[in-house]
């Protein structure tokens, strides 16, 4: 399998604090500022690119929590692959 296929990973960052809007919002620029397609859906974001990339991308997600002030986190990955890679407009076409 080609390693520089593309994937897609949804990532639902769950910080355990009284006001987890602002940590999500840092999880989300921590995203964004991965340089990788994404997109923000209601109940997580989902990023595309390389496994490697992506996989990164959640990483920083999931530290900016605690950058952010969570004393604790829960972080889901949800990894979308096959041989000829997986993308966000391949499985939206259908709804788009």
């Amino acid at each position: 399998m080609d390693a520089k296929r593309t994937v897609t990973v949804s990532v639902q960052v769950v910080p355990l604090c009284d006001d987890p809007y602002p940590v999500v919002d840092r999880a989300i620029a921590a995203i964004q500022a991965s340089g990788i397609r994404y997109e923000v859906c209601p109940m997580e974001t989902v990023v595309e690119g390389t496994l490697e990339a992506c996989l990164a991308a959640a990483r920083a997600a999931h530290e900016a929590c605690f950058e952010a002030g969570a004393q604790r986190a829960v972080t889901y990955i949800k990894i979308s692959d096959s041989v000829n890679g997986s993308t966000i407009d391949q499985k939206m076409a259908k709804y788009r």
